[in-house]
C-alpha cells in the first residue's frame, strides 16, 4: 500500500475541491472500479479485521459487479459485507429488486458467506417496518452507541436525471432526516416505496464513489459537480471526515468545465 490506494492518489490530485475521474468505457471504468475496491477492502480489513460496503442498483453498476465477481479470491470476500443503499419494497426475488440484480451479477459469483450479506428486511409487512428493522440491524452489526451513525468503508451511489441517488427524491422528506440510518421513501409516480439509507449515514462513510454514466444525466452532473446546486439530493452528499469522488464516462461528463476534469491513475 506504499503510497496509498488509487483512491488516495486521485484525490491528493483534486482540483478546487472538486474529484472526478472520466473513463472513455465500461471496460475501463470497471477496471477502475475494481482496483478502487481492492485498495479500500485490503486497507480496512488489515486495520480492523472486514471491509463494509453499501452498494447501489439500477443498470450503470451491472458491468462494474460483474468484472468484480471475476476475483475469487477468498482473502477478501471472507472478510467483506455487503449491505444495500436502498431498497424497493418488492420481494427478493422480483424483477425490480436491487438486492436480485446484485445477487446476480456480483454475489452469486463470489465466495462471500451468506452470513456477510446484509439484505434489506423486505419480508417485513410494510415498507415502514423494513426500515425500522434495517435501522436496528445496522446499529447492532456495527456496535453503535445512541446517537452515532456506522461508518462504511465504501458506500457506491448512483445519480438519477433528476439528482436522486440511492432513494433520496428532491422535495422528500427522507432528506431531512437527521436521527435514523435507514428511512422509507414514497415518491409519486413510483411503482414501489422505497427503503434508503439516510443522509448522516451515508456522510458518515470513509469512502464515497459515485458511478455515473450517459448524457442524459449531464446536466444533473454539472449542478451536483460544478454548481453544487442543493436543490438536487446527490448535492448534499458531503463526506465529513471521507472522501468523495464521481467516475464519470464521457457523455455523463460532456457538461462540466475542462478545468474540473482530470484522468485518473490506473
Amino acid at each position: 500500500m506504499r503510497g496509498g490506494t488509487q483512491l488516495d492518489n486521485i484525490l491528493r490530485k483534486s482540483l478546487a475541491g472538486l474529484d472526478v475521474a472520466v473513463l472513455p468505457d465500461t471496460s475501463e471504468i470497471s477496471g477502475f472500479l475494481v482496483k478502487t475496491w481492492k485498495d479500500l477492502a485490503f486497507l480496512a480489513i488489515k486495520k480492523k479485521g472486514f471491509f463494509s460496503a453499501a452498494l447501489s442498483g439500477g443498470h450503470t453498476p451491472r458491468d462494474f459487479y460483474r468484472t468484480l465477481s471475476e476475483d475469487k479470491e477468498a482473502a477478501l470476500w471472507e472478510k467483506t459485507h455487503i449491505f444495500l443503499a436502498d431498497e424497493r419494497y418488492v420481494p427478493l426475488s422480483h424483477p425490480d429488486s436491487n438486492y436480485r440484480m446484485i445477487s446476480e451479477t456480483l454475489l452469486s459469483g463470489v465466495p462471500i458467506p451468506p452470513r456477510n450479506i446484509h439484505q434489506v428486511p423486505v419480508n417485513a409487512p410494510d415498507a415502514a417496518s423494513a426500515a425500522e428493522k434495517y435501522d436496528s440491524h445496522l446499529k447492532t452489526f456495527f456496535g453503535l452507541p445512541p446517537h452515532t451513525f456506522p461508518r462504511f468503508d465504501l458506500i457506491l451511489l448512483g445519480m438519477g436525471e433528476d439528482g436522486h441517488t440511492a432513494s433520496l427524491f428532491p422535495e422528500t422528506t427522507a432528506l431531512h432526516e437527521t436521527e435514523k440510518l435507514s428511512t422509507v421513501v414514497q415518491v409519486g409516480g413510483k411503482k414501489h416505496d422505497r427503503i434508503t439509507l439516510t443522509l448522516p449515514l451515508i456522510n458518515n462513510a470513509a469512502a464515497i464513489v459515485f458511478l455515473v454514466m450517459g448524457e442524459e444525466k449531464s446536466a444533473a452532473v454539472k449542478r451536483v459537480v460544478e454548481d453544487r446546486d442543493a436543490s438536487l439530493p446527490a448535492a448534499r452528499v458531503k463526506p465529513r471526515d471521507g472522501k468523495l469522488l464521481f467516475v464519470l464516462d464521457g457523455g455523463a461528463a460532456s457538461r462540466l468545465s475542462s478545468g474540473t476534469l482530470k484522468q485518473p491513475e490506473l
